[in-house]
């Protein structure tokens, strides 16, 4: 079985001004790190297509579509949903193209046509609440695919697995209280977006941990918090919302990982996948804003998924 990798040249062309984190050279530097590692080779590379709009209203409501879909300006101005979230020419189509990527890859990893993919897109999704949008994120990517999962190939039971630096806010939101939905996490707190950390859903194992947490910390987390929790929902499939910015050189974060890291916990993701779900794995990108960190990342991340290590 192989691993495919979906992207699209859109979602290289949002952008939200050059002093913006969240930059079209993210997707840049992870073609370079795969080229230089020599893996590129061993991906299934395919082009995401345009996300179907009812895939996208199983997440979010026809108010929070519309406010991207009608403010997306002409080049070259720009229109801020909020102040860290800007729309250019270019974002809806970029927006409809990731969810495209996470909504195809789904279908592709159910079909068996491939084992597992990785989504290298931009906007990322996880903090778009079901509402609005926010925090660089536009739609919900890993959410509507996991809907997509749900009501069109029906699933029973699935997996959201999220170790970006921030709390997947929008995911939490679009899933609370729905069992046949496990999602676990860590984040960094107090951090953005400062979640109440004092509520608890049964449906939930999201751990906030201190700022300069390493990676000793974190693998405990994952094996104590997560693993039993995961084997006891026996997903039929499991999607990742891939951050990468609990780097120890991310400076949108204070948290100490490192590429062994978080080759480690996606070999315990892939490890549950092959037990329960027939190793079926759909993961996207969300953070990651040092570009030569982000890029050794998501290769030690495929190495992985693609059993190339």
């Amino acid at each position: 079985m192989t691993t495919a990798i979906y992207s699209h040249p859109e979602c290289k062309r949002h952008e939200m001004g050059t002093w913006h984190p969240e930059s079209p050279l993210r997707l840049q530097a992870i073609e370079d790190q795969l080229i230089a590692s020599r893996i590129d080779d061993f991906l299934e590379h395919r082009e995401a297509p345009e996300v179907d709009l009812a895939a996208i209203r199983r997440v979010h409501t026809d108010e929070a579509i519309a406010r991207v879909r009608d403010n997306t300006p002409a080049e070259p101005d720009y229109f801020p949903l909020d102040p860290d979230t800007v729309l250019n020419a270019h974002s809806w189509n970029a927006a409809l193209r990731a969810a495209g990527a996470a909504v195809a890859a789904t279908d592709a990893v159910i079909a068996g046509e491939v084992e597992n993919a990785f989504c290298a897109i931009r906007p990322p999704g996880h903090h778009a609440r079901p509402s609005e949008a926010m925090g660089f994120c536009l739609f919900g990517n890993v959410a509507i695919a996991v809907r997509h999962a749900l009501e069109v190939h029906g699933l029973q039971r699935v997996a959201i697995v999220d170790f970006d630096v921030h709390h997947g806010n929008g995911t939490e939101e679009a899933f609370i209280d729905e069992p046949r939905v496990l999602m676990t996490s860590f984040f960094q707190h107090p951090f953005y977006p400062y979640p109440d950390i004092g509520r608890h859903y049964p449906n939930m194992v999201n751990v906030p941990l201190a700022a300069y947490t390493k990676g000793d910390e974190v693998r405990r987390v994952v094996a104590e918090k997560w693993l039993p929790a995961l084997h006891a929902h026996r997903p039929e499939m499991i999607f990742i919302s891939a951050g990468f910015d609990a780097h120890r050189e991310d400076e949108l974060g204070q948290m100490g990982l490192v590429e062994a890291d978080y080759a480690w916990i996606t070999r315990q993701i892939v490890q549950v996948a092959r037990e329960h779900a027939k190793g079926r794995i759909v993961s996207c990108l969300e953070g990651g804003y040092n570009l030569s960190a982000l890029g050794r990342s998501v290769v030690a991340h495929l190495k992985v998924l693609a059993d190339i290590e």
